[in-house]
């Protein structure tokens, strides 16, 4: 992902450098990156660095390894954030991180584990979701620990996919969501297990018109997550988009406020996360 993230800049041109200033002014003093009301927060850190990291610029290291420190082995958080605090610790130089807590968090993320083998942002959950093992994968292979058993995950994603052809995070969904169903191929793809061609003509399905992606049938407007994840999902299956390229590059272009990105048509603020997902749908659009 941050491979083709790299290539967003490129495609900014001379707008790199406002986006570029922009990424570096969302620091807070404690090191962490602001959300949309300002302050720091580990979910919105993981994006600035990445962005960072995509325009290949300096990290602020030692701010930002300070402002990690402070939640400790993440005892209490949830497991957004710290499946978070695990991929801010990844984005910093080998070493940063110390064995012991290393571990500790690998144990924290074992509290998430439902009944069926899967993961679930309550540990009372006797169902796990896509988007919970997504992130509990993905934190395992930074802290570089055991895989989870890739059976219960797959058993989990079978029992989520829709009638539509898409995924759900929930079996009361009866339709599939677009950024769950890229989740659902990006883990399917890191376990080397198969993607059914018709989950990537599901994801075509729901370009608009217009340029972008839609979260899910029948949403009003297409936003910037729901782009990014299904560009980087179709192009992970080796599905050509050509056909809603310029659209979509029009689309994003659309999102542009001079500083950062927006997340769609209706929201006129910009924050870490949307430029991020910009410059990983500017990437895939480039090549």
């Amino acid at each position: 992902m941050l491979q083709v993230a790299r290539l967003g800049p490129k495609a900014l041109g001379e707008a790199g450098r406002q986006v570029l200033a922009y990424l570096q002014e969302q620091i807070t003093e404690d090191g962490g990156f602001c959300d949309r009301q300002g302050h720091s927060d580990l979910y919105y850190t993981i994006f600035g660095l990445e962005g960072l990291r995509a325009f290949q610029a300096p990290l602020p290291t030692t701010r930002v390894g300070t402002y990690l420190r402070s939640f400790a082995d993440g005892e209490g958080l949830d497991l957004v954030h710290l499946a978070s605090l695990v991929r801010c610790w990844s984005s910093l130089p080998k070493g940063s991180l110390d064995e012991r807590t290393r571990q500790a968090l690998g144990a924290h993320l074992n509290r998430f584990r439902t009944s069926d083998g899967g993961y679930s942002l309550d540990p009372e959950s006797s169902h796990g979701t896509i988007y919970h093992a997504f992130l509990a994968y993905g934190a395992c292979q930074d802290l570089g620990l055991p895989l989870p058993d890739r059976k219960p995950l797959l058993a989990v994603m079978r029992r989520l996919r829709t009638d539509d052809g898409g995924y759900g995070n929930d079996a009361i969904m009866p339709l599939g969501t677009t950024p769950v169903t890229a989740a659902a191929v990006t883990l399917m793809r890191q376990m080397d297990e198969v993607v059914d061609p018709g989950t990537g003509r599901w994801l075509l399905e729901q370009a608009a018109p217009g340029g972008g992606f839609f979260a899910l049938p029948g949403a009003p407007v297409p936003d910037l997550l729901s782009t990014a994840t299904a560009l980087h999902a179709l192009a992970a299956m080796e599905i050509s988009f050509q056909r809603v390229k310029e659209p979509c590059l029009d689309f994003v272009d659309s999102l542009w406020t001079g500083r950062g990105f927006c997340g769609n048509w209706s929201d006129d603020a910009p924050d870490v996360e949307y430029t991020y997902y910009a410059l990983l749908a500017l990437g895939h659009l480039s090549l």
